[in-house]
């Protein structure tokens, strides 16, 4: 793409500081405010860095440090960077849940972009929903931008075994519930399931994320499974600041980049590795941005013809994202199954996909599965589709018992998580492991904002008994690195009226994995006199982000987008006039 390569007078940041007027003189006398000369910032590619960086956000603790290694780089290729803060919404910290605010921070990452002379943009994320945020923003944007990813933490360690966090979290909680550990091994637990910089450690939403962003061409190859302490995402990341200032000079956008065929990589691609079912809303809400058809059922097809090979928790037993780097990372992965790839798309390198993947390959056939081996030989996601979720709901069939792939019981169904933790606290629960966990008004609008609240906890009564498993459903959503027989995205959510607001404690539910199909065993003539009966709740909020928020939310089937931001809307506003 050099031969297209722009002159200096072409950039978008020339149109700020270059003309001979006022307004350009009080941008170029402000950037000298700042202690800049001018052959800092003229003639030059204008870089922002988008950093994610807050004390509160444990994933993204060093990139105070790796924002300096961004600007290296850009520096280097004769880039000049300026780093600007956007909001962290940290996994571990935001209630109700940080889900609330991926819109936020996407709406932050496009008007930051479209109101500042910036050339090309990296994007610095990881945390569950800071990959989708800001490449949703960006895409809007349309200035060319490149992604980097925080990458996983270092494995956890207790007592001689391996932990990966999250999903070893939920595993020992049950076993305190049942009394099985002390206070001071629970204390080492908690010490060691979490001991680096970085994001979670197993396949959840943060790496399966990462890995969407490599597989549709936004990172650098092999960027997204680089451990975050590892001296390679050092280097990594001054790659990025380099590799940004030449698509600049390129124009290489976007748009160039998002199409269709690379959405479709990156599902392949999810599927693939055990993803977490979050991608689904994160990937819709993508797609819908770049203005590419992506439903429920195209996933579901996907899911029913990708086998599953990265043999990394939760979906894979065995290994945690470290070991998925050693046995050669994303890279490895995408060139075992690259038959099934559109390898001709383009990527931020402004090579191919194909050529990003040359020389790539596995190092350990436990880790990453060649396809004669599956962990799995389906896909890790499957949609269902019934009187109950009408619009669909998701499952991640490879992290459940298969004795619940088909499964028929009665329903004990909570209003709201507070009811729902106190009865399944209560030892002397009237409950069967026949029995079906429901709980509803957990949705965008309902819970608020979907929070992760779909891995239903078992009822101490059968965790006393040696149960781990049983259905469970909600129109929440779980987070990736949770397991079990869990039924998520019910759309529409129940707090807006959707099916599962009719649903009884009693009423016999069914799944049927097979053949995609969850429903309530109700007459319709029964289902049509409570819906007629049904009062919608009081709304959660009165002002502010809240408001906005429930007033434009989409539900989960269309990604949780707000609906005046999809591509479908309306053209998205150019460049500001320089006045």
């Amino acid at each position: 793409m050099t031969s297209n390569r722009k002159s200096p007078h072409e950039l978008r940041s020339a149109r700020w500081l270059g003309p001979d007027d006022l307004r350009s003189f009080g941008h170029r006398s402000r950037l000298m405010q700042l202690g800049y000369s001018e052959a800092d910032f003229m003639h030059k590619p204008l870089i922002g860095v988008l950093n994610t960086w807050s004390e509160l956000n444990p994933c993204h603790s060093h990139f105070r440090e790796r924002a300096q290694d961004v600007k290296r780089g850009v520096a280097q290729a004769g880039g000049f960077a300026v780093e600007m803060p956007s909001i962290s919404v940290d996994e571990s910290f935001t209630k109700p849940t940080s889900m609330l605010y991926r819109n936020m921070l996407a709406m932050e990452a496009e008007e930051m972009i479209r109101s500042h002379p910036f050339d090309g943009v990296v994007l610095m994320g990881g945390c569950d929903k800071t990959t989708p945020g800001l490449v949703m923003g960006a895409l809007s944007a349309g200035v060319p931008f490149i992604y980097l990813p925080a990458g996983p933490m270092l494995r956890g360690h207790y007592a001689g075994k391996v932990l990966g966090s999250g999903s070893d979290a939920w595993k020992y909680w049950d076993e305190r519930r049942a009394g099985n550990i002390s206070d001071a091994e629970w204390l080492g637990i908690q010490g060691g399931i979490a001991r680096s910089a970085g994001v979670c450690m197993t396949m959840g939403t943060a790496s399966t994320m990462t890995a969407i962003a490599e597989a549709m061409g936004l990172t650098l190859p092999g960027a997204s499974s680089i451990p975050a302490v590892d001296s390679g995402h050092q280097r990594m990341s001054a790659d990025c600041g380099r590799r940004v200032v030449d698509m600049a000079w390129e124009g290489l956008t976007p748009d160039k980049i998002v199409t269709a065929s690379a959405v479709h990589n990156a599902a392949i691609v999810a599927m693939a590795t055990g993803c977490s079912t979050n991608a689904v809303v994160h990937l819709i809400a993508i797609a819908r941005r770049a203005g590419v058809a992506l439903d429920l059922d195209m996933l579901d097809e996907l899911g029913r013809t990708t086998p599953l090979i990265a043999n990394v928790r939760p979906s894979g037993k065995d290994y945690l994202m470290e070991d998925f780097f050693y046995a050669g990372g994303l890279r490895a992965l995408m060139k075992q199954i690259d038959a099934r790839l559109d390898t001709s798309c383009l990527t931020v390198t402004g090579k191919t996909l194909g050529e990003c993947l040359e020389g790539a390959e596995v190092y350990n056939d436990d880790v990453i599965r060649p396809l004669s081996n599956p962990v799995y030989a389906e896909g890790s996601l499957a949609v269902l589709r019934g009187n109950l979720c009408p619009d669909g709901a998701v499952i991640k069939p490879a992290a459940c018992d298969p004795k619940f792939h088909v499964h028929q019981g009665p329903a004990l169904v909570y209003d709201s998580y507070a009811e729902m933790k106190k009865a399944v606290e209560d030892e002397n629960l009237a409950v069967t492991p026949d029995h079906v966990l429901v709980l509803r008004n957990a949705g965008p609008q309902g819970g608020p904002g979907m929070p992760e609240w779909g891995m239903l906890p078992i009822p101490k009564a059968l965790i006393k008994q040696g149960h781990r498993d049983m259905l469970r459903i909600s129109d929440a959503r779980m987070s990736g690195t949770s397991y079990g027989a869990c039924v998520l995205h019910v759309a529409p959510e129940g707090f807006v009226g959707g099916p599962l607001a009719l649903l009884k404690t009693g009423d016999i539910v069914r799944l049927d994995l097979p053949n995609r199909r969850l429903d309530m065993l109700v007459e319709e003539a029964e289902i049509a006199r409570r819906r007629e009966a049904w009062v919608p709740p009081a709304p959660h909020f009165e002002r502010g982000w809240g408001w906005m928020f429930s007033k434009h939310v989409t539900q989960a089937d269309k990604g949780c987008d707000f609906d005046f931001l999809e591509r479908s809307f309306g053209r998205a506003a150019g460049e500001p006039d320089i006045y």
